[in-house]
């Protein structure tokens, strides 16, 4: 059968970045931008609290069924924060890991799943109106799966490093320095500089990405609600509320 070339159309996800800067600066967009216009302390409320509320009891009945703790969820851009809901975001759908139904199904690509399950003719918003985030930082599989699913931001609570050091797991981290970090063959690169080489771009043509942490040093002393918000984070960090 024959292709119509003039008949398709390419996603812009699809399209390769332009070739004019390999600077991250270039590409960094602030929290504020990638938001919708939500501010540092809006999105770090929304995500602690729904960590709390909504993806913590998800990931422990997820864990007793043998999955990891990892959970996601997406929120929409387009709609403010309702009083009635503590100042947060519209949740669009959440997610935890599904491992044992499949090794694919990490809690970001199970929430992705969902995301996508919903009739966009009952309302579902394009992921470029929507906000991602994640319990941990984004494995390798699930950095693809956020970029093919065509969002421009993601933010997350526990680094590569906090999931390898207080969860005990270090694949995330193995994977990207096995499989993605590869010398340069055009510069004399040592061990050590190949070592302090980042995981992957933070910022670039796709998305912009912030951690929880990075959030929470944004939020200004006079903001009336860093306090809450400190303590919110203080607790869920030493008293074990985030897993």
């Amino acid at each position: 059968m024959a292709i119509d070339k003039d008949a398709v159309t390419v996603s812009p996800r699809e399209q390769p970045p332009p070739n004019n800067s390999n600077d991250d600066a270039s590409y960094k967009r602030d929290p504020v931008s990638l938001s919708g216009g939500h501010s540092p302390s809006t999105l770090l409320r929304t995500f602690l609290t729904t960590t709390l509320e909504r993806i913590v009891p998800l990931t422990q009945a997820g864990v007793d069924s043998g999955a990891k703790v990892f959970g996601a969820a997406i929120f929409d851009k387009k709609q403010p924060p309702a009083a009635e809901s503590g100042g947060i975001l519209r949740e669009v759908t959440v997610g935890t890991n599904t491992e044992t139904a499949s090794p694919l199904l990490h809690g970001e690509i199970q929430t992705i799943q969902q995301f996508y399950g919903m009739p966009k003719a009952e309302g579902r918003p394009d992921a470029k109106d929507t906000v991602f985030f994640a319990t941990h930082e984004p494995c390798s599989l699930c950095l693809s799966g956020i970029t093919w699913g065509g969002w421009d931001n993601f933010f997350y609570l526990f680094t590569y490093e906090d999931t390898r050091d207080a969860f005990s797991i270090p694949h995330d981290i193995r994977i990207l320095e096995e499989v993605f970090r590869v010398p340069s063959t055009c510069a004399h690169e040592t061990a050590s500089d190949l070592s302090s080489r980042p995981l992957y771009r933070a910022h670039n043509a796709f998305f912009s990405s912030y951690s929880c942490a990075e959030l929470l040093a944004m939020i200004p002393a006079s903001d009336a609600g860093r306090g809450e918000l400190v303590e919110m984070w203080d607790e869920g960090q030493a008293g074990g509320s985030f897993f």
